[in-house]
């Protein structure tokens, strides 16, 4: 399995008056893994962007199972779980050096025309892309 790991110190603004992590700022984490972790596999999501292909969350999961705090470092495991050409599911966990977990999660997200949002096949719009994720996809199935 293919896994990105994005390290992310925690800044004073992120946290809440009690020094811990502001919950929304996990699905902002999120979103710096899932980004990571496409560059991993070689693409950037400001081109699919620039060929007018945008790929919006539709649904969103996230478990928080003990409180990151402020002066930690912690480490964004992000990897693919899901991939059918439309539909693609990033699956997230948040640790600390040690492997202690603090949040975990999903996001779903479609492929989708910036102007209609009608939904589009990856494998049409970006073959190699497509071609990476199912590769991701079979070896992790």
């Amino acid at each position: 399995m293919v896994i990105n790991r994005t390290e992310i110190e925690i800044r004073y603004q992120e946290t809440d008056q009690m020094g811990v992590v502001y919950h929304a700022n996990y699905l902002v984490w999120f979103e710096i893994g899932r980004t990571k972790l496409i560059e991993q596999l070689g693409f950037k999501y400001a081109e699919m962007e620039q060929d007018g292909v945008v790929s919006p969350v539709i649904d969103l999961q996230i478990t928080y199972k003990k409180p990151a705090r402020y002066g930690n470092t912690v480490i964004i495991e992000t990897w693919l779980e899901k991939y059918d050409g439309i539909r693609t599911t990033y699956k997230y966990r948040v640790v600390d050096e040690k492997g202690d977990v603090y949040v975990t999660g999903a996001s779903d997200h479609v492929i989708v025309d910036h102007k209609t949002f009608r939904p589009l096949r990856l494998r049409k719009v970006h073959p190699k892309w497509h071609e990476a994720y199912q590769r991701l996809v079979s070896k992790e199935g």
